[in-house]
Order: C-alpha cells, then sequence, then structure tokens
C-alpha cells in the first residue's frame, strides 16, 4: 500500500490558465471555478438557464419521492486537504431518509472498519450525493451540501419518527445527515439501462468469500 504524499504535487489542471471569474458576478450556484470556465469555454448561457431551471436549494416533492425509491447513493467526500474518496451506500428502498425538504440522512452500517468516507466528513463536512435511476426513468439527482455524524441512540431521539430497522446486518451503528444546500437534476443520455434480477443479499457477515474476498489480488501484492 502506498500511503498518501502530500509532498507529491497535485497533477496540473488542463484548464487554461489565464481565467478569471467575472468581477460583479451576481450570487448563483457553482463554484468560481466552474464560473470561470464557462466564461472561458463560452457556455454561459447554457449554465446560467441549468443554474436558474434545475439548481434548487431543496428537495422538490418529485425528488423527495425520488429519493424514498432509491436502493443506493455514491457519497463525494474530500479530507480536509482536498483529498478525495468516492463510496457507495445501498439499502431497501427508504433507507434513505428524508427528514425534510432541506435534510436527509443515510444509514452507516457496520462495513470494513476503515470509515474512510467519516473520517473525511470528520474533516471536511462538504458531501456530494448521486442517486441514479437505471431501471425506470433512467435519471439521477445530485444532493450537494454539509454533512454531520450522529450515534444511533442519538439520532433516533432527535428523529423519534424514523424507524429502526429489524433486519440481521441492517442495524445502524451511526447516521449521516445532510443539510441540502444544492440538489439538481442529473441527464439520463449517457445512464444505461439496466434490469433488475433475483439477489440475495448477505447483509451482516464477515465471511470473506461473501464480501468479495481479494478479488483484486491486492492481499498478496506488495
Amino acid at each position: 500500500m502506498t500511503p498518501r504524499n502530500p509532498a507529491l504535487a497535485r497533477r496540473p489542471s488542463t484548464a487554461p490558465t489565464e481565467v478569471t471569474a467575472p468581477v460583479d458576478a451576481p450570487e448563483r450556484p457553482g463554484s468560481d471555478g466552474e464560473h470561470a470556465l464557462q466564461c472561458a469555454y463560452g457556455t454561459e448561457d447554457r449554465a446560467e438557464k441549468f443554474y436558474s431551471e434545475q439548481v434548487r436549494n431543496r428537495l422538490l416533492p418529485a425528488m423527495v419521492a425520488f429519493v424514498r425509491r432509491m436502493e443506493m447513493v455514491f457519497v463525494a467526500t474530500s479530507d480536509a486537504g482536498g483529498e478525495c474518496d468516492a463510496s457507495l451506500r445501498s439499502g431497501p428502498p427508504g433507507f434513505l431518509t428524508v427528514l425534510d425538504d432541506r435534510t436527509l440522512a443515510y444509514p452507516e452500517y457496520r462495513g470494513n472498519g476503515v470509515h474512510a468516507s467519516l473520517g473525511n466528513i470528520s474533516e471536511n463536512a462538504h458531501v456530494g450525493l448521486l442517486m441514479l435511476d437505471f431501471e425506470q426513468d433512467r435519471i439521477g439527482l445530485h444532493v450537494n451540501g454539509s454533512a454531520r455524524i450522529v450515534e444511533a441512540e442519538r439520532f433516533h431521539a432527535e428523529f423519534p419518527d424514523v424507524p429502526r430497522d429489524p433486519a440481521r446486518g441492517r442495524q445502524a451503528e451511526r447516521w449521516v445527515v445532510v443539510s441540502v444546500e444544492e440538489a439538481y437534476v442529473h441527464c439520463r443520455k449517457h445512464i444505461p439501462q439496466m434490469q433488475r434480477v433475483p439477489l440475495r443479499r448477505d447483509w451482516g457477515t464477515d465471511d470473506p468469500a461473501r464480501k468479495g474476498g481479494d478479488y483484486f489480488g491486492a492481499r498478496d501484492t506488495p
């Protein structure tokens, strides 16, 4: 395993080096970097149309319904130094809990003990969530916001209406509560169509073979 090395320089950006954001740009969604590149690449009008028509600071009713039927979410985090991680969280429909139109939460089940995503959140609360419907409507939903880690007992005391999952292996050890700052659609153009097949999930197992084991041959590779 090669440890992270802060001394290694970040790969140089391929973006134009003389790009600057508009001086008197009005307050709007997105980062200074994306605004600057919109100017550099001539996409300001398309971007502004998307911001005004699609980006919202809360979950709209159709978004709430979408979240509640999802069985997985991709979670993007980074630590205080900007080192990134992307991970998958999954569960039965409803495992993603909408607490209100500006707050959602997902459970943290027993895992490999590394806590990569939670470790990043403990240093840097910013998170990006991506939910994709591969089967029915072929559409996605982005949710960006800030997260906090809440231990299970405290979570249920704070949100007593959220039921506890009785299934073995799906008892949450803690929850990640996300305050929504941006919510917007992900284009269906390149989302593949998939079909569900019957699957038995081994919730809660520590059997390496049933968890995927050493699939990539890392154990015996220095």
